[in-house]
């Protein structure tokens, strides 16, 4: 009776009945009729087990007691109990077969909507096979059309191959005659350039013919006492003729901004380039190339004026021309220009630069190496003098303010630096007026650093500017004072230099 009592307690079957009953109340005003009788049902199945585990309880239970062993408590409690709820309790048992059979008929009513579920599916899975072996026909189908595709496209690269090697031969063939023809254009250009010469001098010696023309023609005019016995004598009349400088001004001004540019793009790279492999500092390097640049123009410039006021002071001598003298000096210098002593203003600059406290060089090395772009420097600026108004470069100091105007920023500067760390290379200059910009490098702070260096180093070197060609002042001055001489002759008018 123990065993019996301890599985109907382990079963908790006692419990699932309170709480179907706790769960009934509760949700007993929400669910339906059909649903609160379900749920009684339930309950009333849950208390028929209690019941039948109770009555097997009671029957181990009176066993154990004898024959007449609890037979009062029978008579007076269960036995009345049993007659008043025999009805309720067949009514129970009946409702009980009666739902069991409509369990029954739903089980059948599933499991046929379950066959015809199964039928359906099978169904759509001979379907699905049927539209997979479709596939796969198709498949081998486009694995087929792909293979003919791979070969016509090697057929078709093979062919591409061949179209661009005869493509590349005629583009070769095609930048060879660019090629020729651009030597063509250059040639006519040279063409042009020297009929444009050949124009100026035309013009030129067409101004002459003219002169010497009114020349003759006062030679043969009445003389100069019998006009003085009879009216004052008049001013000679100044010839309206332009010289050659001022003729071939405008060409040789685009000639000479357009070699500084080139200088700017070619010789400077190439001498950066050389000063590289001797200097690691490239701030020094750029340092070096701007004071070779300004040093050379300054040689150049004082050059020119020494150069001028010799050819000034010979031409003075014998001189009573009707054109200014100044326009004769400069005539002079403009076709003369080869007898300018460059290699003078070379060693000039070298020996300017060997003393600069702001750049340095290694002992064993010169500043010579660059002589070649310091020459090219010097003849450009001594050409620009010639020039009306003359070109020059501009004054740049470290530690300036940043001019958009004149200078432009150099690929490695500080964009929001506003003031110039040092100069790379200075703007070109027609009085007030930029023609070509310079480089700058703009850094914060870059200035400061390099006003506390110590470059106090003083340097002695090129040795071999002491080599120096003959000075312009002797061979100049014979060469002017001959020429002033073979024009003597013509005293009345100007001389032919």
């Amino acid at each position: 009776m123990a065993d019996s009592l301890r599985r109907l307690i382990n079963n908790e079957t006692c419990r699932i009945l309170q709480e179907k009953l706790e769960n009934w109340y509760k949700d007993y005003h929400i669910n339906s009729c059909d649903q609160n009788l379900t749920r009684c049902c339930e309950i009333m199945e849950l208390n028929s087990m209690i019941q039948g585990q109770l009555f097997t309880i009671l029957n181990k239970t009176s066993q154990e007691g004898g024959h007449y062993a609890g037979v009062d408590t029978i008579k007076s409690r269960l036995l009345p109990w049993l007659g008043t709820c025999f009805s309720s309790h067949t009514c129970g048992s009946s409702s009980h077969l009666q739902e069991s059979r409509e369990k029954d008929r739903w089980m059948k009513e599933l499991a046929c909507t379950r066959d015809q579920e199964i039928h359906q599916l099978e169904k759509e899975l001979s379907s699905t096979r049927l539209q997979l072996s479709f596939v796969q026909q198709d498949l081998a189908e486009a694995q087929v059309a792909l293979e003919d595709t791979k070969a016509k496209s090697a057929t078709t690269l093979l062919a591409a191959e061949d179209e661009i090697v005869q493509l590349k031969a005629e583009l070769k063939a095609s930048r060879v005659k660019e090629e020729c023809a651009l030597k063509n254009l250059d040639r006519m250009s040279d063409y042009e350039q020297q009929l444009q010469t050949l124009k100026d001098e035309i013009a030129i010696l067409g101004a002459q013919k003219s002169l010497l023309q009114n020349r003759l023609a006062l030679s043969r005019s009445p003389s100069p006492r019998s006009i003085r016995s009879r009216s004052p004598s008049p001013l000679p009349k100044r010839s309206s003729s332009p010289g050659r400088a001022r003729l071939t001004n405008a060409s040789r001004h685009a000639r000479l901004v357009e070699r500084f540019s080139d200088i700017y793009a070619q010789e400077r790279l190439d001498a950066q380039s050389l000063l590289r492999s001797y200097v690691d500092d490239l701030e020094m390097v750029q340092r070096i190339i701007y004071t070779a640049v300004v040093e050379s123009f300054r040689a150049a410039k004082m050059a020119f004026r020494q150069f001028k006021m010799r050819v000034r002071k010979t031409l003075s001598l014998s001189y009573s021309g009707p054109e200014s003298l100044e326009d004769m000096a400069m005539d002079y210098i403009v076709r003369q220009e080869d007898l300018y002593d460059v290699q003078a203003s070379v060693c000039e600059v070298i020996r300017a630069m060997n003393i600069n406290p702001k750049i340095s060089f290694p002992p064993e090395t010169d500043f010579i190496m660059i002589s070649g772009l310091i020459r090219e420097l010097c003849r450009v600026a001594f050409s620009m003098q010639t020039l009306d108004p003359p070109l020059d470069i501009s004054f740049g100091t470290d530690g300036e303010l940043f001019s958009e105007y004149k200078y432009r920023r150099s690929y490695d500067s500080e964009f929001t630096a506003p003031l110039v760390a040092y100069h790379v290379w200075p703007a070109l200059m027609e009085e007030d007026t930029v023609l070509v910009k310079g480089e700058a490098v703009t850094r914060r702070g870059a200035v400061w650093s390099q006003r506390g260096r110590s470059r106090s180093r003083s340097r002695s070197r090129s040795r071999s500017c002491s080599l120096r060609p003959l000075s312009p002042s002797a061979g100049h001055s014979r060469h002017l004072r001959s020429r002033s001489r073979s024009s003597s002759p013509l005293r009345s008018g100007s001389p032919r230099i």
